[in-house]
């Protein structure tokens, strides 16, 4: 006999982060935070189609040379040549598909194409610093890049940011955007980085730090960083009641 149909809307339910993952809304070593977190306890609220559906984010929409920073000028960028590589992968291991990396970073002399960024490092006219891809059917993706170097921000004395890449991941929607940083490996500015620190748990702060990767290295050309993003998976729940969602 059939199963009675039910009149309850099916959702799907995300794993929440394990304790200790993700930094808390006010970091107090990371003085902006003060400014910017938000002043009330956040409301989840369930994904529904609206949430998970279109605008598509698909080829058609990237350049020639969108993934590859050092030839988008007439000239090449200074600096130590690098291929970052690694999959777009979901809770479980699985790879997710077709969906849009953006990233952003300074230049080798550790300054962003940026107005108000105006410390005494020079500006790079043939690097701009901004980057997209979207990764393949098994969640691969690569960039062409510049390595980029500390500079001084005004956090704390003689305060300076390890460096780092920005990385935007759209997953298959707009409203599920996840914003984090990729590190170098063996960095000697992680130990008065309160963005880096402001992770508890030693485990994943761990995570965001990048692997030489020998292997991808290319003779003469440039050397080869692997990092993987891994975003929360997905468990198929009843979602009965958006009370249960709170």
């Amino acid at each position: 006999m059939a199963a009675p149909a039910s009149d309850k809307l099916i959702l799907p339910r995300y794993r929440r982060d394990p304790e200790g993952t993700q930094p808390p809304l006010g970091s107090p070593g990371y003085g902006s935070t003060r400014l910017r977190h938000p002043k009330q306890p956040l409301v989840l609220l369930p994904q529904k189609l609206t949430e998970v559906t279109g605008p598509l984010l698909g080829p058609g929409r990237l350049g020639e040379h969108d993934n590859d920073l050092t030839v988008q000028h007439d000239g090449e960028p200074q600096g130590q040549r690098i291929i970052v590589h690694g999959r777009l992968l979901d809770g479980d291991g699985r790879p997710i598909p077709d969906s849009l990396i953006e990233i952003w970073q300074a230049n080798a002399g550790g300054r962003y194409r940026h107005v108000n960024d105006n410390w005494p490092s020079p500006i790079d006219p043939n690097f701009t610093g901004v980057g997209r891809t979207t990764t393949d059917s098994e969640g691969r993706y690569e960039f062409t890049t510049i390595k980029p170097g500390a500079y001084p921000w005004g956090n704390h004395d003689n305060a300076w940011r390890p460096a780092h890449i920005h990385f935007s991941v759209f997953g298959q929607a707009f409203p599920q955007r996840l914003v984090t940083q990729m590190y170098f490996p063996d960095d000697p500015l992680f130990f008065q980085d309160p963005i880096f620190n402001s992770v508890p748990d030693e485990k994943a702060r761990q995570r965001m730090v990048s692997r030489y990767d020998h292997s991808r290295t290319t003779a003469q050309w440039a050397l080869g960083f692997e990092w993987d993003i891994v975003v929360r998976g997905r468990e198929q729940s009843v979602f009965e009641d958006e009370e249960d969602d709170q």
